[in-house]
């Protein structure tokens, strides 16, 4: 198997799994590091379609990284025990294939599908990002108030759960999981020092880590036409802002906190 096999997974579209991972992914690439990616929500395809765009962009700039990748569609067989037994026999075959290289990064569908569950069992590392809100907070974890003394784990939080028992099974491996607030706004908020409360309470007790993403910026918007990153030094000057330099330092922060790479 790669070194590490990182998800970016979340039943919840919007919360920018494509725009972290591709970032991730760029890092990994700098450092040295063979890259595979694999979208397993092939039918959206926002990664897929990133890659596309950094590869038309490498045409002129030969010296952007790209990583090797793989879209991966869902089995259209007939029955719900066939469908699960093709994408477990595909995903197994495709990962098989992908042992040389350092890391393999996949990005999942913001919904439940068999594809993202087997993609989660198989990783070592889960990425979660959400939004900065109470909504995205539900879709993980439900609370019936705000003292945390009375939660239920959301749909989401057991089937990580389950995934992590299935790679314990399957090769007494462990789960990193990690959940990263992302495209938070720019003023500081009571909502964001209580979202922040409560996810620091509910770390330990649901089993994930806890990190910082960005902060809502039109950059990325921008960058992901050209299908750039904010690590590469292609992106054009009229780009380069006050908020592409903090942008930068947010980057840099949330890198340290995932400690994935060297």
């Amino acid at each position: 198997m790669p070194k590490k096999i990182i998800v970016f997974g979340n039943q919840k579209g919007g919360t920018g799994k494509s725009t972290l991972a591709m970032h991730l992914i760029v890092n990994l690439l700098q450092n040295g590091n063979s890259v595979a990616t694999v979208d397993v929500d092939a039918k959206q395809g926002t990664l897929t379609r990133y890659i596309e765009n950094r590869e038309a962009t490498k045409r002129e700039n030969p010296e952007i990284l790209t990583p090797f990748h793989t879209p991966v569609f869902e089995s259209e067989a007939e029955t719900v025990t066939q469908i699960e037994q093709e994408n477990l026999t595909n995903f197994t075959n495709l990962l098989q294939s992908l042992a040389s290289f350092d890391y393999i990064v996949i990005d999942t569908p913001g919904n439940d599908s068999s594809l993202s569950r087997i993609a989660h069992s198989f990783a070592d590392v889960i990425i979660t990002p959400m939004n900065e809100s109470f909504i995205d907070l539900d879709l993980l974890v439900r609370i019936n108030d705000s003292t945390e003394t009375n939660i239920k784990p959301s749909i989401y939080a057991e089937m990580v759960w389950n995934q992590k028992k299935e790679r314990i099974m399957r090769d007494k491996g462990t789960i990193d999981w990690i959940v990263l607030v992302n495209r938070m706004s720019s003023v500081a908020s009571k909502n964001r020092t209580e979202l922040d409360r409560v996810l620091i309470a509910l770390a330990r007790r649901i089993g994930f880590r806890l990190a910082k993403g960005f902060k809502e910026r039109v950059i990325f918007r921008e960058l992901f036409l050209s299908g750039l990153t904010l690590l590469d030094r292609n992106v054009s000057a009229s780009q380069v802002s006050l908020s592409h330099i903090a942008a930068r330092q947010e980057l840099n922060d949330l890198l340290k906190a995932l400690n994935i790479g060297d």
